[in-house]
């Protein structure tokens, strides 16, 4: 099939597709029932429960406090279940600014999987100051998980102010889970490198793969590549020069991931449209030299919108989820760097390894505009100017690779599926935003048999990915793994992930390089004021560089 062709067909593949089955990955949300009968337990201080009225009142005098009442759900309504909804109404006064995002007003579900060991703590969207009584809804998703146990909090964390639940009206439901799979028979198929479908191939093949059937002939190679995964780093938030890329290319890498960034954690940023689309327009430029650097050297560059428009709002989501102008201006951004970046590609060829839609999307409950759909209408959009150059999605909360027991595939070719890797969580990112450094007056060390935490570990952690590569023949991207440069065995950490990965095949970049000191493998210090240029190699940097080699 050649190129033309191929392209053809996955147009006509995207158009029949959504014919043949509704591309919505939301679940509606299920009728929710009564939850009485809990057994409350209030905290020493600053709680009252009158029958079903609950009320924590924190004085701002002694506050930032925590004062939650908690109570565990029966097991009756987690079993088999995909998820959990609740719903509660609410009062709140002069509730203060959180200490930290994702403290506040707690409306929240702890799960725990004994088993595995996994958790999660899914809440409410975040409230300040005062508001008037209304139902508050809180939906968790499982990502595949089958939770033994669960603990209802109510309250305030790392704030102050009042509170006032009313208990007889809590509601919930167990669920199939927030997101329901779709295109669950899609096989990706890439052009240019021998793993295309057989020729001879239409439209109707793939249909026919989405409605159940087996239309295509053939076994494309797993991952739908050849040769050597593409290695490299993730470039710096400032302007990236050509001493950048000479030195990663010195280094041996292939590629690098270029983002688009600033202040990306902000709560409520980047809401001026106009000014954000001078600032994207700003970063192209500099991305335009990029791209002819790399080109020069025979790497590749994923093009990485890391800052959307509107930012995240107090709960750590995209805004751009609950605001439909955002959203549009999201889809716009995108429309204006492919015409950016098209007239490169059809001068230089390929030197785009992919646009990178959304860095690490969170979606914590239901949204007008979830977090798959928005990535797909990018997609689309620049699909119409660039039908060339690759589409990079990512998964929910984070982009983690739990969240891809629910991603779906989107009815299109030639696109590629990325994940960040920082798991362990409390081994990797020890240390940083005051994070503890110590378990049990332990460091906090990789490998650690005693807790598990080795390349099985990781190995087991990355299942969710494997099954997705392999139901739908996709490539997988690494976008960013990394380990805080003064943990303890943070060289083999970054060993493991290098060798799980190039044994999967799958293209990878460190995150990051010349970024922040806490990730640069150049410099050495033990917190972020004591970081310094390393006179010689660190062990991070060898490990990243026998990887490169490999």
């Amino acid at each position: 099939m050649n190129r033309s062709r191929f392209l053809a067909t996955a147009f006509l593949v995207a158009a029949f597709a959504k014919g043949a089955q509704a591309q919505e990955v939301q679940v509606p949300m299920p009728p929710l029932a009564p939850l009485a009968g809990l057994e409350w337990r209030l905290p020493a201080k600053f709680a009252t429960l009158d029958g079903n009225r609950l009320v924590i009142d924190i004085p701002a005098e002694a506050g930032p406090a925590d004062a939650c009442a908690t109570a565990e759900l029966p097991l009756s309504l987690l079993n088999g279940a995909g998820g959990f909804a609740m719903q509660i109404e609410a009062s709140g006064e002069r509730i203060a600014k959180p200490t930290r995002p994702y403290l506040g007003l707690k409306f929240q579900l702890h799960w725990r999987e004994s088993a595995s060991g996994r958790e999660g703590y899914p809440n409410c969207a975040g409230e300040t100051g005062d508001f008037p009584r209304k139902a508050i809804l809180n939906e968790a998703d499982f990502s595949g998980a089958h939770p033994d146990a669960a603990t209802l909090m109510l309250g305030l964390q790392g704030t102050s102010g009042r509170v006032e639940f009313d208990l007889s009206t809590l509601r919930a439901a167990p669920t199939p889970g927030l997101f329901r799979r779709i295109n669950e028979n899609w096989v990706v198929r890439y052009p240019g490198n021998g793993t295309t479908a057989t020729t001879g191939t239409t439209a109707t093949d793939q249909l026919n793969l989405l409605q159940g059937s087996s239309g295509l002939a053939g076994s494309p190679q797993l991952g739908g590549r050849r040769g050597a995964p593409l290695r490299g780093c993730m470039l710096p938030g400032r302007d990236t020069t050509e001493d950048d890329i000479e030195t990663l290319h010195r280094w041996g890498a292939t590629m690098a991931r270029f983002q688009m960034t600033r202040r990306w954690s902000a709560v409520g940023d980047n809401a001026d449209l106009a000014e954000y689309a001078a600032w994207v327009d700003s970063r192209l430029d500099n991305l335009e030299d990029v791209l002819r650097w790399a080109d020069a050297r025979g790497m590749k560059i994923c093009v990485d919108l890391h800052v959307t428009p509107g930012g995240r709002n107090a709960s750590r989501e995209h805004a751009m989820f609950r605001d439909a102008r955002l959203a549009d201006a999201f889809v716009e951004t995108w429309r204006h760097i492919a015409a950016r970046c098209a007239p490169i590609v059809q001068e230089m060829g390929p030197v785009i390894y992919g646009y990178d839609l959304v860095n690490e999307p969170v979606q914590l409950g239901r949204a007008p505009i979830d977090y798959w759909t928005l990535q797909r209408r990018a997609a689309e959009a620049v699909r119409e100017i660039d039908p060339v150059t690759p589409i990079v999605i990512e998964s929910n909360d984070w982009d983690s690779p739990d969240a891809y027991a629910y991603l779906s595939p989107l009815a299109m070719d030639n696109v590629i599926y990325q994940i960040h890797v920082y798991e362990p969580h409390a081994f990797t990112h020890q240390g940083v935003a005051k994070r503890p450094r110590e378990e049990d007056g332990k460091p906090i060390a990789w490998p650690d048999a005693a807790k598990g935490w080795t390349r099985e570990f990781l190995r087991q952690k990355l299942t969710p990915v494997l099954d997705f590569q392999k139901r739908h023949n996709c490539r997988i991207y690494v976008g960013e793994f990394s380990a805080a440069a003064w943990a303890p065995g943070a060289e083999n950490y970054l060993r493991d992930c290098i060798a799980l990965f190039n044994e999967f095949g799958w293209d990878w970049t460190y995150h990051a390089f010349r970024e922040s000191p806490v990730w640069d493998v150049e410099k050495i210090g033990s917190s972020i004021p004591a970081m310094e240029p390393a006179p010689e190699d660190t062990p991070r940097k060898r490990a990243l560089l026998d990887g490169f080699a490999q």
